[in-house]
């Protein structure tokens, strides 16, 4: 079985997790960024990655996703600056896959975890209009430090085993 890990990220968060999907895959495999690929042909699962942009899915990865994954079957992974169990993230991740099936993809399995949030998101969501938003940035400073660490590094590793025994 061809494999491929492909993934968009902005500060480095969501490369992070796809290299730690790409590490426990067995057989012969590839990543790499959704900039390198031009198609998705050849390969008989992919694991797509991407980040959560301004609470929603990002124009970048809907383009990509739109273009390239009708057809396939797919594990599903994201990053986002929040803690996975906030309220918000249910409606981020629910929208994420909600494109991808609209694009035509099959998900087998799904990730998501947190990832640290860039000084540049933060500082545009602590001078947004918006208090929740504020609000949200405030705890950004201190609750994204250091994330994804390596409890949800080793829960991206078993995402992507727990997929493969689905496809076997």
């Amino acid at each position: 079985m061809k494999l491929l890990v492909t993934y968009r990220s902005v500060t480095g968060n969501t490369k992070k997790i796809a290299e730690a999907v790409f590490g426990v895959l067995e057989g012969e495999k590839e990543i790499k960024p959704f900039r390198d690929v031009d198609t998705l042909e050849g390969y008989d699962f992919v694991f797509v990655g991407c980040p959560i942009e301004f609470f929603g899915v990002g124009k970048t990865t809907k383009k990509w996703l739109y273009k390239h994954i009708q057809g396939k079957r797919i594990g599903l992974f994201c990053t986002h600056g929040a803690p996975e169990l906030a309220p918000g993230v249910p409606i981020w991740t629910d929208a994420l896959k909600d494109v991808a099936t609209d694009a035509g993809a099959e998900i087998v399995n799904f990730f998501n975890c947190q990832g640290e949030l860039s000084q540049k998101v933060l500082d545009m969501m602590s001078a947004d209009d918006d208090p929740y938003v504020r609000k949200l940035a405030s705890f950004g400073r201190d609750g994204s430090i250091g994330q994804p660490d390596e409890f949800r590094i080793e829960k991206a590793r078993e995402f992507a085993r727990r997929t493969m025994k689905k496809m076997l």
